[in-house]
């Protein structure tokens, strides 16, 4: 598990990948970049805010980098690739808040109905994937704070992944749900 103090660097680290890619200086000689929980591979999404509303969101769901890697490059994608998005400008800059959310391995939801389905997700604890042939979504847990209500949840999903709003009552998603350690600035 993550330390708060560890988590503090992961968000200076992602701050300064940003910084770096719009030619800000910054000084990276205050993380040793050695530590041990560096070279842990890990899913992670990096999150953006603006004055509170959502400014770019990207993130790998597997583990397949270390975090001395992973951090700045989502970084970089979620201020400047995160197509929802014109990307970060340099103004920009002082005014976003970032968030990292270091994932669990997902894990498959056995259900058979949609009530199953309603039922047993954790609102404000699991994130959601969900899958129907090549068409895949993901929601973090903390869009359960915009969408607190399953079915209003899973009918965003559906729709983000290009499925009909209905398409998780059919029974027919493949769905995996994990957890998050999330860090915040604290600016």
């Amino acid at each position: 598990m993550i330390s708060d103090k560890q988590g503090q660097i992961l968000l200076q680290m992602a701050r300064a990948g940003i910084a770096e890619e719009l030619g800000i200086p910054v000084d990276s000689t205050q993380v040793d970049l050695n530590q041990p929980f560096l070279q842990a591979k890990q899913g992670l999404f990096v999150t953006l805010h603006k004055n509170g509303a959502l400014r770019g969101c990207i993130g790998v769901i597997e583990p397949v980098e270390s975090l001395k890697t992973g951090v700045g490059k989502t970084a970089k994608l979620a201020a400047f690739k995160d197509s929802r998005f014109a990307p970060l400008g340099g103004d920009e800059f002082d005014q976003v808040d970032l968030e990292i959310s270091l994932l669990s391995l997902p894990e498959k939801f056995e259900y058979s109905t949609a009530k199953e389905l309603v039922q047993g997700l954790v609102p404000f604890k699991d994130g959601v994937i969900i899958k129907k042939g090549s068409k895949q979504a993901v929601f973090l847990p903390q869009v359960w704070e915009q969408l607190p209500d399953a079915a209003s949840f899973l009918s965003h999903l559906c729709i983000k992944a290009g499925l009909d709003a209905d398409e998780w009552t059919k029974g027919d998603l493949i769905v995996h749900t994990y957890r998050v350690h999330s860090f915040c600035e604290t600016r």
